[in-house]
Parts: C-alpha cells; sequence; structure tokens
C-alpha cells in the first residue's frame, strides 16, 4: 500500500515502516559513532521499549556496549488496510539490525501492568539470559487495569487546585492561544498516580528479584521530567507531577529492596521532547518549539538517543559514584535548564504570537520531529511508493500478534 500520515489531533493513525526503520538505523549510527563503552550494561530489560526514550535505551546499551536486551511493550501489527504502530516498526527495524550484528535481542508484547506478562518476561530473561544488570522502566500509557484489584485507571493531564491559564498552541495550523485547563479532582488524581506513578515499577523489581533474575549490583532507571516554571502547573505541579513524586518515592524503596544485591534504583530527569506523551500536554508543544530554537542556536540540542548515550556514559557507567541531584535524581536535563536557555525560552515565551511563531520558534522542527515518531519525513524515503505493512518482528510469534 502507499502510506501517507493521518493526523487526528495529537495522534498519527499511521506509520510508515521504511521510515521507521530508517529513523532507528539513524540512531544506531550515532550509537555506533562513538567508542564502545566497556563498563556498559550487558544484559538489559527494557519496560516500555518501541518508542521515545526506552527505545533509545535499547539502542544504545546493544551498540554501545554489546547488550543483550529483551524489550517488553503493547504494540499492534499491521491488519488489513491498518498499518502497524510504529513501535512495532521500531521493534522490528532494531532486533533486525542487532541480529545482524551478532547480538541477542527478543521481545514481548502484550499488557505490560499484567502480571502474566511479568512472569512470561521473568522465563525469558531465565531461559535466555540467566539474570539481567540493568532495567529500564520506561512505560507510557494513558491506562492501566490493577493486575491485583481488576480496578481500571484513566489517567488526566490537568492542574490541581485550580484552573490554568497560559499560552498553547495548534501544531498544525500554527495559531497561538490561550488555553484555560480546569483541576483535577481527587480521583482523577489517584487515578493518574496508579498509572505513571511507581507502583508498577515496584511490582516489576520485586517479582524480578523474587524469581531471581537480578544480577548482584543490578541497576534499574525510570524516566521523568521537571521543566521550566512555565509548565509547572500543567506538569509538575499537576496530576503528572504528583505521579513523578511517587515515582521518585518508589525509587527510594527500591534502593532498600536492592541493597542486599548492592543494586541501586534512580530516577532520570530527561529533557523535554517531542513525544508521542508529550504531544498531549497543553501547553508543552509550545514551549518546546520554543525550547528547540534556542538549543539549536546555542549548539546543545540533543534528541532521546543522545540523551540515552549521555546517561549511560556519563551518569550511569562512569566506574565511580553515580552523579545525583539533591534529591538522588540523575539529571540529564542539565543542558535544557543552564540558566541561559531557560531565560531566552523564557523571552520568547513573552512574545510569541500567531503571527510570529514560524520565525521566533522553531515551530517547523517540532512537526518534523512530531512526524518522524511515525517514519514520515525521513531523507531517502519514497513515500508515493507502495510498500508492504505487514511487517513481522523477528521473535515474536503468530500468537503474540
Amino acid at each position: 500500500m502507499i502510506i501517507q500520515p493521518k493526523i487526528r489531533g495529537f495522534i498519527c493513525t499511521t506509520a510508515h515502516p521504511e521510515g521507521c526503520a530508517r529513523h532507528v538505523q539513524e540512531q544506531i549510527e550515532y550509537v555506533k559513532s562513538r567508542p564502545k563503552q566497556a563498563a556498559g550494561p550487558k544484559k538489559v530489560l527494557v519496560i516500555g521499549a518501541s518508542t521515545g526514550y526506552g527505545l533509545a535505551s535499547r539502542i544504545a546499551a546493544t551498540f554501545g556496549s554489546g547488550a543483550a536486551t529483551i524489550g517488553v511493550f503493547f504494540e499492534k501489527p499491521a491488519s488489513g488496510s491498518r498499518t502497524a504502530s510504529a513501535g512495532w516498526y521500531n521493534t522490528a527495524a532494531f532486533e533486525q539490525a542487532a541480529q545482524a550484528e551478532g547480538y541477542y535481542a527478543t521481545s514481548l508484547n502484550g499488557d505490560a501492568f499484567s502480571d502474566e506478562l511479568k512472569q512470561q518476561t521473568i522465563a525469558r530473561i531465565r531461559e535466555d539470559l540467566g539474570q539481567v544488570d540493568l532495567v529500564v522502566y520506561s512505560l507510557a500509557s494513558p491506562r492501566r487495569t490493577h493486575p491485583r484489584t481488576g480496578e481500571t485507571f484513566t489517567s488526566v493531564i490537568k492542574p490541581i487546585g485550580a484552573a490554568y491559564t497560559n499560552k498553547t498552541v495548534d501544531v498544525h495550523s500554527g495559531k497561538v492561544s490561550e488555553i484555560t485547563v480546569e483541576p483535577a479532582t481527587e480521583e482523577e488524581v489517584r487515578h493518574t498516580v496508579a498509572i505513571m506513578g511507581g507502583e508498577d515499577w515496584i511490582m516489576w523489581m520485586d517479582a524480578l528479584q523474587e524469581a531471581g533474575v537480578l544480577a548482584e549490583g543490578v541497576q534499574t532507571v525510570a524516566y521523568s521530567y521537571i521543566g521550566p516554571s512555565v509548565t509547572h502547573a500543567i506538569y509538575r505541579e499537576g496530576t503528572i507531577g504528583r505521579a513523578k513524586d511517587d515515582l521518585e518515592k518508589s525509587a527510594h524503596e527500591l534502593n532498600g529492596k536492592l541493597s542486599e544485591l548492592s543494586g541501586k534504583a534512580y530516577v532520570s530527569v530527561n529533557k523535554a521532547l517531542v513525544t508521542q506523551s508529550s504531544a498531549a500536554i497543553p501547553i508543552v508543544p509550545l514551549y518546546i518549539s520554543l525550547l528547540y530554537k534556542v538549543m539549536k542556536e546555542k549548539n546543545l540540542h540533543e534528541g532521546c538517543i543522545e540523551q540515552m548515550v549521555r546517561l549511560f556514559e556519563e551518569r550511569l557507567y562512569t566506574n565511580g559514584a553515580v552523579p545525583v541531584d539533591e534529591k538522588g535524581r540523575i539529571r540529564v536535563d542539565d543542558l535544557e535548564m543552564r540558566e541561559d536557555v531557560q531565560q531566552a525560552v523564557a523571552d520568547l515565551w513573552g512574545q510569541v504570537t500567531t503571527d510570529n511563531l514560524e520565525s521566533i520558534s522553531d515551530i517547523a522542527g517540532y512537526r518534523s520531529e512530531f512526524l518522524r515518531l511515525f517514519g514520515f519525513g525521513l531523507a531517502g524515503i519514497d513515500y508515493e511508493a507502495e510498500t508492504e505493512a505487514d511487517v513481522a518482528v523477528p521473535t515474536l510469534s503468530q500468537e503474540s500478534k
């Protein structure tokens, strides 16, 4: 079929297999252009491994330090006239590239919140790797069914306590306007924490530890974001922020549990990037468009793969103490949060309107990055040509589909 982007709101309902493969290959080539990391992880489990930071973590571990990886995710294969999801195509391309160079790479597709998939993953680790020395927790989902109680939670992106009004942008039309987001109810806060907080991370680590598949000195990392004051009401001080507070609390709890293995748990605070998740947050796309403009002009811009390479090379695997802030968090948002960067963004925020958006922001870069998430806009791909949408992930059986 000929596959073109079909955008609905903040998601794209189609994905291009060749474009996704090219996007994955670009990240692989970046990692391969750097020196091999002898001190890096060797056996890695990535929970939420098919897009964004999770995918970049898997690529960085494999091609940076030769790690064997197991990826866990929930993605959909092609069906009839419907393309597969971008994460499906990403995983197919990653596994093919990894296995072609002799690296172990396998995946499990299903509900990562379920006890069943946790046990399937444990069985795969036990059978193929014995133990893992790094567990990356990078799940991003709008809903979760609790494996013990059966309750289904749905997350919201709202402020807490009072309504919040600020600028936002319609990324596709370029219209800058004011948006008011009403405050969350206590029930909405509870639901969001249940999905995006640390309970499932702890459940994963408990199950892995009880099964004996965590190596001595194991490290685990989950990803978070803080950002500038302009986004705090909707993000860090809103429902998502409450969930991230719970994530940080969970890291401290896990540190106690992992002490018998001399293991450590960290929350890594990463840079704001165009992802399927961030595109859904009011105000944030406008902030990212301005941030990209400033950071590119200062030659400080990083994407997911650059962030994850720096996390591994300069934070987690330095043969020394892992550098953390006063709350025990790893910070790879340090370039974003530089005072000169934030002042420049704040100045632009005060000026930006629909009329000057194209000139004072990198809205074009935002749009390009958004499309690239789904395999569109990659150089060297003929998007007018017929392509095969039904692509297999090498290690997934038909039953997994």
